[in-house]
C-alpha cells in the first residue's frame, strides 16, 4: 500500500459529523448549513441549455485535451481576465481543460514531485485538505505556512529558510484564499515567481475563487497575470486552477481548467492519459458557453454583494466580521473554543458552521485556524439572514 496513506488525516467534514454527534438541535428550528462551500445559487440558463442541446456527445469518447472550442474558449477568457498578451496563451499548449480543480489540484503534485529527493511541498495554513493529501500520496512531506491576522491572512514567503526552499519541490497558493478570502497582490505573486526561479520549483495557484469578490472595479490579481506583467509570457514554473463550480453556480458539471507553462501541460496531459478523466463532451459544450459569458457572473458577485451586507449588519454588533477581499466565507473569531462554538450553535440554533481548526494544522503551540469558524454563504439571501439571526441569539445568550 501507498505509505501515504497512513498519514492522511479525516476529512473535514467527516469531524464535523463527528463533533455534532450526540447535539439535538431545537425541532422547530430548519437546519441551515453553512458549512459546505456548495454554491446554491440557480446554475444559468446557458449552461443547461447547452448542456441539453449536446447530449448526442454521449455517443463519443472524448480526447483528453478537450474540444478545440472549449480550449478556445478557455484561452479567451484567460487573456480577457488577466489582461494576457493575446499570442501568449495558445490553447493547444496552454491549456488543459481538467474535471473540476480538485482532481487537478491533487495530480499536480503526482505531476511535479520527485519522491527520491525528500521533497517539501509549501502550502498555506489553514488549507484546502487536497493541498495535503496530495502532498502525502506524492511521497512528500507539507511544509506549512501560516497565515493569521499577524500576516494579512496571507503566506509570508519571505520567512522561510534557505534550506527548507532547497528541498521545495511545490508551492501550493490558493488567491483568493480558502478560507480567509485573503488576496495576495501582484507585487507578492511576482516575488514568489522570482524565488521559484531561484529555488527551481513550480507554483500551483488555486484561484478557483478568483471570480467571486466585491468590488467590480477590483478584481483579484492571477498568477499568470503577474507572471506577464514581469515579462514571463511562457508562464514557465506556473500553473493556474479555475472551476466553474463557484464562478457560474455549477458545482454539479465537475468542469475546470489548469493553464500555464507549455511544459507542464504537457506532462499533465500525460500524466492524464492514464489518469483516464476526460470531461464528457456535454460538458465541455455548456463549459465553452460559461467561459464566454460574464453578464451570469456579474449577477452572481451581487447576490453574494447583498448576502454580505446583510449578514455583516446583523452580527457586526455581538461579533467582528471582517469582510473578505475574496471568495464567498467569513472568517471571525470565536469568543470561545471554536469546535465548542460549532457544536453549541447546532445543537441550540441549528445551524451548521465548520470549525477552522479542522481546515489547519498545530506547528508547535501555533494552530492558525484555532477560535475561527469558516461560514459559507451560500444559501438564499432570506436563509443566510435567517441563519445569522440565530448566531447572533446564540452569541447573545445569557
Amino acid at each position: 500500500m501507498n505509505p501515504g496513506l497512513a498519514h492522511l488525516q479525516p476529512y473535514p467534514f467527516e469531524k464535523l459529523v463527528k463533533l455534532k454527534q450526540g447535539a439535538t438541535p431545537p425541532q422547530h428550528l430548519e437546519p441551515i448549513a453553512l458549512s459546505v462551500g456548495e454554491p446554491k445559487h440557480a446554475t444559468p440558463a446557458l449552461i443547461r441549455d447547452a448542456l441539453a442541446r449536446h447530449l448526442d456527445g454521449l455517443a463519443n469518447y472524448p480526447v483528453i485535451r478537450g474540444s478545440e472550442v472549449l480550449r478556445e474558449a478557455i484561452a479567451a477568457w484567460l487573456c480577457r481576465r488577466f489582461k494576457l498578451p493575446g499570442d501568449s496563451i495558445d490553447p493547444n499548449v496552454h491549456v488543459l481543460p481538467v474535471n473540476g480543480t480538485r482532481e487537478a489540484l491533487f495530480a499536480a503534485a503526482q505531476c511535479v514531485v520527485d519522491s527520491t529527493r525528500k521533497p517539501l511541498v509549501l502550502m498555506p495554513n489553514p488549507f484546502y485538505q487536497i493541498y495535503e493529501g496530495a502532498t502525502l500520496l506524492a511521497g512528500a512531506q507539507p511544509y506549512y505556512l501560516h497565515c493569521d491576522q499577524r500576516n494579512g491572512f496571507l503566506p509570508d514567503f519571505d520567512s522561510v529558510p534557505n534550506e527548507v526552499w532547497t528541498r521545495c519541490q511545490l508551492v501550493y497558493l490558493c488567491n483568493p484564499g480558502n478560507p480567509t478570502g485573503a488576496v495576495m497582490a501582484e507585487p507578492a505573486l511576482r516575488r514568489l515567481i522570482d524565488l521559484a526561479d531561484k529555488h527551481d520549483l513550480v507554483i500551483a495557484c488555486d484561484e478557483c475563487y478568483s471570480e467571486v469578490y466585491p468590488d467590480e472595479t477590483d478584481p483579484p490579481p492571477g498568477l499568470l497575470g503577474a507572471a506577464a506583467h514581469m515579462g514571463n509570457t511562457d508562464y514557465h514554473r506556473c500553473l493556474v486552477f479555475h472551476s466553474l463550480s463557484k464562478r457560474s453556480n455549477a458545482p454539479g458539471l465537475r468542469s475546470g481548467f489548469v493553464a500555464g507553462g507549455a511544459a507542464l501541460i504537457a506532462q499533465f496531459a500525460s500524466y492524464r492519459t492514464y489518469h483516464g478523466c476526460s470531461m464528457p463532451p456535454p460538458v465541455q459544450a455548456a463549459s465553452a458557453v460559461a467561459w464566454r459569458d460574464e453578464v451570469h457572473v456579474r449577477a452572481n458577485r451581487r447576490l453574494y454583494r447583498e448576502k454580505f451586507d446583510a449578514v455583516i449588519e446583523m452580527l457586526s454588533p455581538v461579533i467582528e466580521v471582517p469582510r473578505p477581499a475574496g471568495g464567498f466565507y467569513l472568517w471571525p473569531r470565536t469568543p470561545i473554543d471554536d469546535q465548542r462554538f460549532a457544536r453549541e450553535l447546532y445543537g441550540q440554533q441549528n445551524v451548521t458552521v465548520l470549525p477552522g481548526s479542522f481546515l489547519s494544522r498545530e506547528i508547535g503551540d501555533r494552530d492558525p485556524g484555532r477560535d475561527h469558524v469558516r461560514v459559507a454563504l451560500v444559501p438564499s439571501l432570506e436563509e443566510c439572514l435567517e441563519a445569522a439571526r440565530r448566531i447572533r441569539t446564540y452569541l447573545e445568550r445569557p
